[in-house]
């Protein structure tokens, strides 16, 4: 039977245990603070039967309001973001190799109110960063393999306390 593709947005609780809760993946970009290369601060392991890409969609169609949109934020509530460097990266079972779909700047992911997880995502795609599937070269990942993302601060302003993103995939299954 053929493999089915569809759009899906990965979000913090779609990672794997260690990575699956806004309270963990705080903990991993807080930690990461005062490093100088790029630390991993979520994954997700790909399923049985399953293929991932990052991305959805083709901004040259439907005049690309059918890409797939992202956002991410780390955040002290209330007091301000931590920004810098969020690397999307695909990864072998033994991460013996790894691909580095995009680097993306997080001041342009969130909004300029860190007073909670909501008030920091954007509302609209105009404010969100289009993420098609072309992004990805075609290239994807299969059962044990993984989808992860790594960061790396070039902005620390206080402790950080929460974590979430929204970043499109599309799943094949």
């Amino acid at each position: 039977m053929p493999l089915e593709p569809f759009q899906k947005d990965l979000t913090v609780v779609d990672g794997d245990t260690s990575y699956d809760t806004s309270v963990e993946v705080a903990a991993l970009v807080q930690a990461a603070t005062g490093f100088v290369s790029f630390s991993k601060i979520w994954e997700l392991t790909v399923p049985a039967q399953q293929v991932y890409q990052w991305g959805y969609g083709n901004p040259n169609v439907g005049s690309g309001v059918n890409q797939g949109y992202m956002w991410f934020a780390a955040i002290d509530a209330g007091t301000g973001f931590e920004d810098g460097l969020l690397r999307l990266v695909m990864a072998n079972a033994t991460e013996t190799r790894k691909f580095v779909i995009a680097e993306l700047d997080s001041h342009g992911l969130h909004t300029a109110t860190s007073t909670n997880l909501l008030t920091s995502r954007p509302l609209s795609n105009t404010d969100m960063r289009p993420l098609p599937v072309t992004v990805s070269g075609r290239k994807s990942v299969g059962e044990d393999s993984k989808l992860q993302i790594e960061w790396l601060v070039n902005e620390s302003s206080t402790t950080v306390d929460q974590c979430n993103f929204r970043i499109p995939a599309t799943l094949y299954q």
